[in-house]
Formats: C-alpha cells, sequence, structure tokens
C-alpha cells in the first residue's frame, strides 16, 4: 500500500484554493502509484484554525460546494482522506464536527468526528465542535484503516477504541502549530501510541503561517518495530511517500528528514511565519525602523530570509542621542543584505511637537514623555510610508520588552506585525550568531555593544531593568510557567530583581493588549495563550 503524506499549506476560509491543492496533489499522485492512498491535514477544505468563521451560516454551503468538487474531478482510483467541518446533529440539535472524510471512486465511503477536543493554550475547539464519540475503521483494499484527527493521537482512548476495532493501521490528520522542542515531543509520543496499540501510524501535519501560528510540518510514518521510518522536511510544503506492508504492521523505510535543532527550527519558525503573514494578506513589501540595535538588526534578517532583499525596505530615523555607531552599523547591515535604506532625521519632527506642547507642558520637568515622542516621531513616519506604499510596518520589539512595558504605545510599537513578540532578548542574540553562521549579515558590532533604547543621553537598558539574563530566567518562570514571585526567589534570584520584573509584568497587559501579533514559537506566547484582566488588583505575582 502506497501513501502520500500531503504536507500542504492552506489558507483560511479559501475553500476554492484548498480545494484545488487537493485535486492538484491527488492528481500527481495517481501518476506516481496506480491506487494512492492520499492523507491530507486537519480541516483541509477551510484550513485551520478558522475559529469564528465557523460559526458563518454560509460555512455548510461552502463545505458542500467544496466536497462536491472533489467527489466530480478527484482521480477515481485514489483513497483520499481530507479533513472539513461537518455540519449534523446531536439529539435533534444542530452540530459541528471536527471531521475527516474518505473519499475514493467518486464517493464517501467513511466519515469520522473528532473525539478529543483540546481547549488549552492556543485551542478552544469546544467553542466550536461536538465531540465524536465512535472510531471510524473502513476496508481500504483489503487493509483495516482506522482514522484519528491530531488531538486524538496524544490521548489514549480513541487510538486504543481503533486498535479494538479491528484497525491494522492508524491515519492521523494533523494542525499542530510549531512551539520549542515540539519536534521531539510529537515523536516521543507517537512512539508512545505505537507500544500501546501496536498500531503504525502515519501521521500527516499541515505547514504554514496562520496569523501568530507556525504549523511546521514534520509529517511521519512509524511503526512499533523500527521507530520513525519516513519523514517529511519540516516548515516546507511536502508530499513524502511511505510503503505499508499489509500484514506485518509495518512499513517499508522510506526517506527521514534531517531533524532539526531548536535553534534552528526557531529560526524557520521566525522566517515562515513573516514569509505567509506578509504573502497570504497581499502586502507587497514591508518596511521597518532600523535603529543600529540588535533587535531591529535580527528583524531585517528574518524579513529578508523570507521575503528577499527587494521586498524589504529600512528607515534609519536618527535624533540628537542616536550615537554614529548606530547609524554607521544600520548602513553596513543594509549593505550586506542588500535592503533599500533611507535615512529620516526626526529632529525637526520632535521640535515641532515640542513648541506645539509648549503651553500644555510649562512648570513640568522634563521625563519618559519627552522619550517617548521621539519614539512616536519614529511611529508616524514609518506609518506614513506604510500608507503610502502598502508595505507593511515591522515593529522589532522582543518578548522582554514587551514583557516588562519597555516599550512605546503608538511608537515603537506602532506596526502590524512584531516578529520578535515571543522571543526573548537572550535567544535574540542566539539567532543572531545563528544567522551569522550562515554568512555574515548583522555587524558583529551590533551584536556585542550594550543594548540601548537611546532615547537620552548614554542610556542603557540595564540603568532601568535587571540584566536580561535575569530578567529572561525571571520571566521564564513567571509567565511562562506559572511561579509566584515567592517561588521564583526560592530559586536563588534576587528579590529586588523579581518583585520589580513581576510588578511591572502585571501592570503592562494594558499595552500587550494593544500590541501587534507575532509568531508563536514559545508554550505561553502573548495574545491567544495567555489572557490577562488590565483591570484587576491582582498585584506582585501572588
Amino acid at each position: 500500500m502506497q501513501i502520500l503524506m500531503a504536507q500542504i499549506n492552506t489558507v483560511v476560509g479559501d475553500f476554492e484554493g484548498n480545494t484545488q491543492q487537493v485535486i492538484d496533489v491527488v492528481s500527481r499522485a495517481v501518476e506516481a502509484h496506480a491506487q494512492p492512498v492520499v492523507v491530507f491535514p486537519e480541516l483541509t477544505l477551510c484550513g485551520y484554525p478558522p475559529e469564528d468563521l465557523l460559526l458563518r451560516p454560509s460555512l455548510a454551503t461552502r463545505v458542500e460546494q467544496a466536497m462536491g468538487r472533489l467527489l466530480a474531478e478527484l482521480p477515481p482510483n485514489a483513497w483520499v482522506i481530507v479533513g472539513f467541518p461537518r455540519s449534523g446533529s446531536i439529539e435533534g440539535r444542530d452540530a459541528l464536527f471536527n471531521s475527516a472524510a474518505v473519499l475514493h471512486n467518486g464517493s464517501q465511503v467513511a466519515c469520522y468526528n473528532k473525539q478529543s477536543l483540546p481547549n488549552y493554550q492556543v485551542f478552544d475547539e469546544k467553542r466550536y465542535f461536538y465531540e465524536g464519540k465512535e472510531p471510524c475503521v473502513f476496508n481500504c483494499d483489503g487493509v483495516s484503516v482506522a482514522i484519528t484527527i491530531c488531538e486524538d493521537i496524544w490521548v489514549e482512548e480513541p487510538a486504543r477504541a481503533a486498535a479494538a476495532a479491528g484497525a491494522e493501521l492508524l491515519l492521523n490528520l494533523n494542525a499542530s502549530p510549531y512551539h520549542q522542542g515540539k519536534q521531539q515531543e510529537r515523536i516521543d509520543d507517537l512512539k508512545k501510541r505505537t507500544k500501546d496499540t501496536g498500531l503504525p501510524i502515519v501521521y500527516v501535519n499541515q505547514v504554514g503561517g496562520q496569523d501568530e501560528l507556525v504549523f511546521d510540518g514534520g509529517s511521519l510514518a512509524l511503526d512499533r518495530a523500527n521507530g520513525v521510518v519516513a519523514s517529511a522536511e519540516n516548515f516546507q510544503v511536502a508530499e513524502t511517500w511511505v510503503e505499508y506492508l499489509p500484514g506485518r504492521q509495518a512499513f517499508y523505510p522510506g526517506p527521514v528528514a534531517y531533524l532539526l535543532s531548536d535553534l534552528e527550527a526557531t529560526w524557520n519558525a521566525l522566517v515562515l511565519g513573516v514569509r505567509d503573514y506578509v504573502n497570504k494578506n497581499g502586502f507587497p513589501g514591508v518596511v521597518l525602523g532600523l535603529s543600529g540595535g540588535v533587535d531591529s538588526a535580527l528583524t531585517l534578517a528574518i524579513a529578508v530570509e523570507a521575503l528577499g532583499a527587494d521586498r524589504v525596505e529600512a528607515i534609519m530615523m536618527p535624533f540628537r542621542f542616536t550615537s554614529s555607531m548606530s547609524i554607521e552599523d544600520a548602513a553596513e547591515q543594509c549593505r550586506l543584505q542588500d535592503v533599500r535604506h533611507s535615512v529620516i532625521s526626526i529632529e525637526p519632527i520632535y521640535d515641532a511637537f515640542m513648541l506645539a506642547l509648549a503651553d500644555e507642558f510649562e512648570g513640568y520637568r522634563a521625563d519618559t514623555t519627552e522619550e517617548n515622542l521621539q519614539a512616536r516621531c519614529r511611529g508616524v513616519l514609518l506609518m506614513s510610508v506604510s500608507n503610502k506604499k502598502g508595505s507593511l510596518v515591522l515593529t522589532t520589539g522582543n518578548k522582554s520588552e514587551l514583557a516588562v512595558g519597555y516599550s512605546t504605545l503608538y511608537g515603537d510599537m506602532a506596526g502590524g506585525f512584531d516578529v520578535l513578540k515571543d522571543v526573548p532578548k537572550t535567544l535574540v542574540y542566539e539567532l543572531c550568531h545563528y544567522r551569522n553562521s550562515l554568512g555574515e549579515a548583522i555587524p558583529e558590532r551590533v551584536i556585542t555593544r550594550p543594548p540601548s533604547a537611546e532615547l537620552a543621553p548614554d542610556q542603557k537598558d540595564e540603568d532601568s531593568l535587571p540584566p536580561y539574563e535575569v530578567l529572561d530566567r525571571i520571566l521564564e518562570l513567571y509567565v511562562e510557567r506559572d511561579y509566584s514571585a515567592e517561588a521564583i526567589v526560592a530559586e536563588g534570584i534576587d528579590r529586588e530583581h523579581v518583585e520589580r520584573a513581576v510588578r511591572l509584568v502585571d501592570l503592562n497587559e494594558y499595552k500587550r493588549r494593544q500590541a501587534p501579533i507575532g509568531v508563536r514559537i514559545s508554550q505561553r506566547a502573548f495574545g491567544r495563550d495567555r489572557r490577562y484582566p488590565i483591570t484587576s488588583s491582582w498585584r506582585m505575582g501572588d
């Protein structure tokens, strides 16, 4: 039995385009093998996650049209397993299911409804779907094949029920988003499932960016005797064949992709997230403020990798506190990557604002207001370029800054997509070194100089924040692992640093709520993962 793991990149809501992808892939598959089994990802027809599009009254009509087209146009000798949202009923009530259909010879020969609906982290499937109750086992050219969908494979019961129903082979359709360490986690969990049930598994994951989520592919086949016997590349569209040996509950060895390191995978996730957000939303390119600092340098390098230098524009916006080193390093990075580069001083814009505000500010001493005004001048410039040219503004703030509010609303937070939103400052440096290991893109001086916002004379980030190594450890424990302040102090971290950091995290939820989205790479990103009230008396990391 020849099985094709169809690791495709769908677009949410594009029923016509997603359906065409299915037809094209299956058409190629039958040219290679006479009676292929072609397995697609979860909710292929509508894309994943469709969110409240699932509540639209026209959903059923769109699904019906797409399914009708597949039944009419798919080659009849192929077995096609495709994910879709299925309208049905339970006890006389309308119900929607996360389903997979088996299509063969112009008919739907079987249908499975997902049993385990995830409702944690970025998932909220119980908002939309009803749970399926039964396994689905069908006869595929003499082989008893079962279907499960995504979360079904991470819990024990659905796979065990499929084995008890007589399945010899298990196909699992996925839309499993990336986070650091996810690739090895999947392999380890799938090995547990083959051990539990004895069933060989074909796991097909989608690939591509969808808003802040990135799906990394990595489809694979494994059996109990041999472990992983075939796998697809991560972060790439792939059509990967694996041969199943009926009666032996095993696969013939196929191509096994290189398993990326966490750093390589994170780089690829950021690149794919930017590429798909820009391209799927129809932007001709991007523009960003290049400060000569490490965050904007990394953002530029990722944007160039994602889109090509010809679709990226960098603008240096110096002020009286901007060092000549910053101006020189920004220009050098643009030269290294062949990026369009311009310099627009914010000095006259800032002076005009201060003149207009002179009466309002009379009697007040200078403070962070004047610093924030510099950032807001830059935000206005970038958004104006965006409006005129249609380019998307990439903001450059990292997770550490966003956590503690070390950013300016309507200033450096102004933009459409924050590439580094879920990247701690310490990881920013690691990614810069990684990128330079592939060829120089970021001047070494940008990486080694002390970080500074350059909004005041001789300003350094660590004048107002703990050292980033300490801050990022506090944030990991408080934001991602839900430690209390006392528990973090018990880890041996200075109490003053801890109390200051968690207080800033608590106070700055209002800023984060207004921040642009960005690529999710951790298990607890700001936004979909971590939803805290703005108005709250909960303080100090209780």
